[in-house]
């Protein structure tokens, strides 16, 4: 059953992800480069524990920046041995609700994996599977934004994702094209832009 829900699939995602930042120097767990603006890998990290809490983020209107911030902030009060130890837990034994959304956090915390990893000049080898979340996630992070199917075609060159969008083709690896979608920044030297 868990197979079918993608729940392996996401323990051993955040699994990776916790074996990335028992790597990190002290230095680059607190005050290291990420890809997400002014978070460092430790707020990264509590941000993730913190998409447990799906209750809070309905309780305030759906308000998710505003939330994020707020966890994030929360998380910042704790010692990394406390945090970590919390992100062992939030890895290995997913609640209940994160069971059932396994397929869709998959692509968070792929996205956020390389967040981290990319902002250190860090790399891995990503999985297909983890390459498709990435994609996936970036398609849905990119409604309403300027990086929309609408406005653009976008064109997997590996393997994971698929031709979608119409207008401005933009080709690239799967991973690539999903974190450009998610709204990451720097990543257009690796993406080619052809103009209808």
């Amino acid at each position: 059953m868990n197979d079918l829900l993608g729940v392996d699939e996401l323990v051993a995602e955040r699994q990776r992800f916790m074996d990335t930042i028992e790597s990190l120097s002290e230095e680059e767990f607190e005050q290291g480069r990420t890809l997400c603006a002014a978070w460092a890998p430790r707020d990264v990290l509590a941000h993730l524990i913190g998409t447990t809490q799906l209750t809070r983020y309905v309780r305030s209107g759906l308000r998710v920046n505003a939330v994020n911030k707020e966890i994030v902030d929360e998380g910042r009060r704790l010692g990394r041995a406390e945090l970590t130890r919390r992100g062992h837990e939030w890895a290995s034994s997913p609640s209940v609700t994160d069971r059932a959304s396994a397929r869709f956090l998959i692509g968070d915390v792929c996205v956020h994996h390389q967040d981290v990893l990319r902002g250190l000049g860090r790399s891995r080898e990503i999985p297909a599977v983890a390459a498709g979340a990435i994609f996936r996630e970036g398609v849905l992070l990119s409604i309403g934004t300027k990086r929309n199917l609408l406005q653009n075609r976008v064109e997997p060159t590996t393997v994971g994702g698929r031709t979608l969008g119409r207008g401005r083709t933009v080709r690239g690896a799967t991973e690539v094209l999903g974190l450009w979608l998610a709204g990451r920044k720097g990543l257009d030297a690796e993406l080619e832009f052809v103009d209808p």
